[in-house]
This record gives structure tokens, sequence and C-alpha cells, in this order.
């Protein structure tokens, strides 16, 4: 099923190397650093920036599974990680990465 239209579920497991690397391509603009799995969005002003948060946060909220933001004039850097699993990525968090891209992509088409 496609990452879109799962749901986050708690208590998810840490995914291992093969599954991890078997996600990525849909996620093609996201990276795996220190057990996190991350992005960086670029806008064109502060405005935008905070607006994608704001939308942002709604869906992460419905997801109840949060990551770190890194929020600036143009930029909003996400890492999603997994706590309930030893701080490792877990299918969570391709879900929301997923999600995370499509408010971008709306966003950006407006």
């Amino acid at each position: 099923m496609k990452l879109l239209a799962r749901h986050c579920s708690h208590g998810a497991p840490a995914l291992d190397d093969a599954a991890i690397a078997a996600l990525l391509p849909q996620v093609p603009a996201w990276h795996v650093e220190d057990d996190h799995l991350q992005r960086e969005y670029a806008f064109r002003d502060y405005h935008e920036t905070i607006a994608f948060v704001n939308a942002l946060a709604w869906m992460i909220h419905g997801q109840d599974h949060h990551p770190q933001l890194l929020v600036s004039y143009r930029h909003c850097g996400v890492a999603f990680t997994t706590h309930s699993a030893g701080n490792h990525i877990s299918e969570n968090d391709f879900i929301c990465a997923a999600k995370a891209d499509a408010i971008y992509t709306e966003r950006a088409s407006a």
C-alpha cells in the first residue's frame, strides 16, 4: 500500500536497513542520517515557510508522530525518528515524510 494512504500506528517497530532502502524510493528527496529520516524544504519567504509549518503541524498532530523542525526565513528542515522504536526509523517516519511532501507539492502548485 502506498505511504500516503497509510496512517501511523502506535508501537511501529524499527526498520532494518533493507526495509529502509526499499521505502526510500517512495520519498526520493529524503535521506537517512543519524537514525533520522530528513529533508529540507525551500520557500520564497518567511510567510510561505510558516504557512507550510502550520499545514505540517495539522498533519503530524493527526498522525500523532511529531518530527524535529528547524525553521528559518526561507527553509524548513524536517527530521523524523520513532521514539517508541528506540529512536530508530519506522514506517511511521516514511508515512509522515510522504504526507509532508504532498503538503509541500500542493502548496507549491497553489
